[in-house]
């Protein structure tokens, strides 16, 4: 009986505390004030690689995670920090990815007893060429509650981006319409990515992990042509000619 298993994908964020832990806390609490739904059926692991187990309210910092109402799934970089029983979460919805082809493992052939050396024996294989990857191209709008994941590349949407709609982008994000739900560039790392749209209505810009929300823009840019880029560390709007 041949077993059939599809792809399930997830973006779930990493949120790297640090110390002192209670006016982090107060930060995080005050950016979910702004932005209530940022978190919103996320998923979220939490890298513990800026602190110690010295650190004042290391161990109660996973609990004072989730009573702000954010789904912890896994840690990283704990060591010996005290916390709580390993996090076992069930995760809801996801984006289908298609049917996954499970291929039996394939044993190299044992090599035969005696005879001549092969020529190629011991050989190297040449490395194969770097293969640029193409960015994704959206030719219809991104509906509310609709999610585009594309961590490899940019990210061009042809309509527009709806409230509670996301794109998320590991390199730029070009949107020909209005972009009035969340877009996410440079989610890989990739602080030069940028966010261009034709009409700004959006609930939330981020750019390599740094994000401002639709309270803290100008209200001179909203409505307008812009670029969104990062610069030192803020995110900058600029109207576009």
């Amino acid at each position: 009986m041949q077993i059939r298993i599809r792809g399930r994908s997830f973006m779930a964020f990493v949120v790297l505390p640090e110390a002192p832990l209670v006016p982090w806390l107060t930060a995080l609490r005050g950016q979910i004030a702004k932005a209530p739904g940022f978190f919103n059926a996320r998923p979220v692991i939490v890298d513990f690689a800026h602190l110690s187990p010295g650190t004042e309210g290391v161990a109660t910092l996973l609990t004072d995670i989730e009573a702000l109402g954010i789904t912890v799934i896994d840690v990283e970089n704990i060591g010996d920090i005290p916390c709580a029983a390993p996090f076992r979460r069930h995760l809801l919805g996801g984006r289908p990815t298609g049917v996954v082809e499970i291929k039996p493992t394939v044993r190299p052939a044992p090599e035969a007893a005696g005879g001549g050396a092969d020529a190629s024996a011991g050989a190297s294989m040449p490395p194969e060429p770097a293969q640029s990857t193409p960015g994704l191209i959206v030719e219809d709008h991104v509906r509310s509650g609709q999610s585009v994941l594309f961590p490899k590349g940019d990210v061009t949407v042809l309509g527009s981006v709806s409230s509670g709609a996301e794109i998320l982008a590991g390199g730029s994000i070009h949107i020909y319409g209005a972009l009035r739900g969340r877009a996410l560039a440079g989610a890989q790392g990739f602080a030069r990515a940028r966010i261009f749209c034709r009409k700004l209505e959006a609930e939330l810009v981020s750019i390599d992990g740094f994000y401002m929300t639709a309270e803290d823009m100008d209200p001179e840019m909203r409505g307008a042509a812009v670029q969104i880029s990062l610069e030192s560390g803020r995110i900058t709007i600029a109207q576009q000619r």
